[in-house]
């Protein structure tokens, strides 16, 4: 069990970061101080209080990252309630099927969102509130919530006469082993499960997040990928709340321009992205200089080479802020090519590895340490690891791992939590891979990805799909297996192409060379057979995997 209490961490960080900065909503400018964002969990409190909302009640929650999003999930988990974040991008089918099946009582929305939701399909939600200004939007039959808000500031001078100070922050007595998130995944295989988190589990990331000293009191930090997903909730939220940092909410979608804009203006100190935005900026700004006859032959060049590194690195550094001390990047693997050159620029990047039921770190390296084709070391002290193959060093197997981080199980799904569970109580995670002697993390692929080949080899698609990507006009890539052989469904970058003046009825000839090229560099069982064109970009999951089974059948 960690030591440090969930809640109290937090109860401990606004008294002392009472007058920093906390979280400022990019695109708007408005910025709420620690002590703007306790007052306002007090306030959320009282209605807790008033509706008679009790420990262990569940809170739906909904809506772009915004500050007030960051302050409803803060004052939940505070309240000893539990908090259910939605990822956004999920139907209104889906939404209305997790807020049933966590059984929420209140639900906090985003005004756009909660037109697409249909009033009679969650009616057992008591209260809807909106997320622009914490307005009632629907009280259920019986409720006199709308009443209660109007009288709140009466309220709030009822219970603190002297107005709300830091003295009067005190939260939940709540012990780690109690469920305090129900993160509902957003995997690739079209099936969403309630994870349950404790608050052993977020401490655990919490305090690993601070003791590698990632970010610190005062420091920025830029958040462009979605809260309700564990990755960007630790690292771009509880971890900056807990050490007092400042973090800045884009609010809208990370296009290379909008986001290197933002980087130049907010000059984070830490930045946490995926592999797909890392890429696309490299794509962007780095490929074309190193597509120039004149860089090639430089390159080859001894002495010459690693002044042009050093200039690419600093440009490259510049264009993220340049103050940053590492960017992390996870949520799915990064394309090969595109980690080897930032390796051999030194640039300062690392590459960890989670997953939402261990909220979601395992394992990390400081950029210092990080070696190529790893993810990290096992987290110390927390977590533990081990490789489902006879030989975990050499031969592929499950990675299944246990420790302090690893869920408690699926919310009312006793069948998928005992499938995901080994009978000495490892989890799972459905990745397939190495370990080193220091206990480093390589991964292949996924246990439900990998095909198998016709005499019997294992084909892991995510490693040729890094090589394809490398081709000439690929934006990304897909592999699926059609009758038997390997097939690519390419989506083209389509502004390369045009901004170079190839036609597009062009096209299919360029991807049979570029699919003559890229069996040269496969193994003969993993040859493709064939490159078909996509006409739109894959659909994918908000940390941007690809959802692999809407094309399985392609």
């Amino acid at each position: 069990m960690i030591q440090e209490n969930f809640i109290k961490i937090y109860e401990k960080s606004f008294k002392k970061n009472w007058e920093l900065p906390a979280l400022t909503d990019y695109s708007k400018g408005t910025t709420f101080s620690f002590a703007d964002v306790a007052k306002e969990i007090a306030r959320i409190h009282i209605l807790f209080e008033e509706c008679q909302i009790r420990r262990g009640d569940k809170i739906a929650l909904i809506g772009k990252d915004s500050a007030r999003w960051c302050i409803v999930y803060m004052a939940a988990v505070t309240y000893g309630a539990i908090i259910v974040p939605i990822l956004q991008d999920f139907s209104p089918n889906d939404v209305h099927h997790i807020i049933n099946h966590s059984e929420s009582v209140f639900l906090f929305v985003s005004d756009r969102i909660w037109d697409t939701l249909e009033e009679e399909m969650i009616e057992d939600v008591r209260g809807v509130f909106s997320l622009s200004d914490f307005r009632c939007l629907h009280q259920r039959d019986g409720e006199s919530i709308q009443k209660l808000l109007k009288g709140m500031d009466e309220k709030m001078a009822e219970k603190y006469p002297d107005g709300f100070g830091k003295d009067d922050i005190e939260y939940a007595e709540l012990d780690n082993d109690k469920v305090v998130l129900l993160n509902y995944t957003s995997g690739t295989t079209g099936f969403s499960k309630g994870v349950m988190l404790t608050g052993n589990n977020l401490a655990g990331n919490v305090m690993y997040g601070i003791e590698l000293g990632v970010l610190y009191r005062g420091e920025r930090e830029l958040c462009f990928l979605p809260l309700a997903h564990a990755y960007s909730c630790a690292f771009n939220f509880l971890v900056p709340m807990a050490v007092g940092a400042h973090v800045y909410l884009l609010g809208k979608v990370p296009s290379p321009k909008i986001l290197l804009k933002a980087f130049e203006e907010v000059k984070p100190n830490l930045i946490l992205t995926v592999p797909l935005i890392l890429e696309k900026i490299y794509k962007k700004m780095i490929l074309p200089q190193l597509s120039k006859t004149t860089m090639k032959v430089a390159l080859n060049i001894p002495l010459l080479d690693s002044r042009i590194y050093a200039q690419i690195r600093k440009k490259l550094v510049d264009a993220f802020g340049g103050r940053f001390r590492e960017v992390i990047v996870g949520g799915a693997a990064m394309n090969e090519e595109v980690t080897n050159f930032l390796y051999k620029i030194k640039f300062p990047f690392t590459i960890g590895y989670g997953m939402t039921e261990c909220g979601p770190l395992i394992s990390y390296d400081h950029n210092d340490e990080y070696v190529p084709g790893s993810c990290g070391q096992i987290l110390k002290g927390i977590m533990k690891v081990r490789i489902d193959s006879e030989d975990p060093y050499n031969k592929v197997g499950e990675i299944q791992v246990s420790g302090e981080n690893v869920m408690k199980g699926y919310y009312k799904n006793e069948e998928a939590t005992s499938k995901v569970f080994t009978e000495d109580g490892w989890l799972r995670t459905g990745d397939l891979g190495t370990i080193d002697a220091d206990n480093r993390i390589y991964i292949r692929g996924r246990s439900k990805t990998m095909i198998l080949g016709a005499s019997g080899q294992n084909i892991y698609p995510e490693e040729i799909e890094s090589k394809l990507n490398n081709l000439p006009f690929v934006m990304e890539s897909i592999i699926i297996e059609k009758n038997g052989k390997l097939v690519g469904l390419v989506y083209p970058d389509y502004d390369t192409v045009d901004s170079t003046g190839i036609s597009h009825e062009d096209l299919p000839i360029i991807m049979e060379q570029n699919r003559i090229e890229l069996n040269k560099l496969l193994a003969p069982y993993e040859a493709v057979s064939a490159l078909q064109l996509y006409p739109t970009e894959f659909e994918k999951t908000p940390k941007k995997s690809i959802k692999r089974y809407l094309y399985s059948n392609y």
